[in-house]
């Protein structure tokens, strides 16, 4: 178990079950290597926005969400060989992907989402990656609000 004192959560104790392992850190940090996954639990899987905190810098906490919330079919293609560190056999079963989301200061509205570099997690053995893909079809900065206010008003 690791206990760190993050700057948005406070104190926080993390199981070594529940550490996320980047053998080359994520884009732009690449000596940030070890995060956990923080949401509400009460929501679980249903929450919208996660945060993948880092447990080697404390002040590091980056908000992620599931693609597939704000684009169906969300499925970046990439060389096999760029997934290696994550292990063998791996499938839409065993495998968790993250986007990163980018909520400006002073406007909400504009939150967009990096469909252009997804994170990648293996179930089986924690292990992730941060990988740029070529399709021209996702953007850097894909808004999000509109189709987040759409989703919350459809579960009212």
């Amino acid at each position: 178990m690791v206990e760190i004192t993050t700057k948005i959560f406070g104190q926080i104790a993390v199981e070594d079950d529940k550490i996320i392992h980047f053998d080359n850190g994520i884009l732009g940090f690449p000596a940030l290597q070890d995060f956990t996954l923080i949401y509400d639990i009460d929501k679980g899987n249903d929450a919208a926005i996660k945060w993948l905190q880092s447990l080697q810098e404390p002040a590091f906490a980056m908000p992620v969400m599931n693609p597939e919330l704000v684009v169906a079919g969300y499925s970046p293609k990439f060389q096999q060989e760029l997934l290696a560190p994550l292990g063998g056999n791996l499938n839409s079963d065993n495998i968790l992907m993250f986007v990163t989301v980018t909520i400006p200061k002073n406007d909400i509205t504009k939150t967009t989402v990096n469909l252009k570099a997804p994170i990648i997690v293996s179930i089986d053995n924690r292990k992730a990656v941060q990988l740029i893909n070529d399709d021209e079809a996702y953007s850097v900065k894909y808004a999000i609000y509109d189709i987040l206010q759409a989703r919350k008003k459809e579960g009212e």
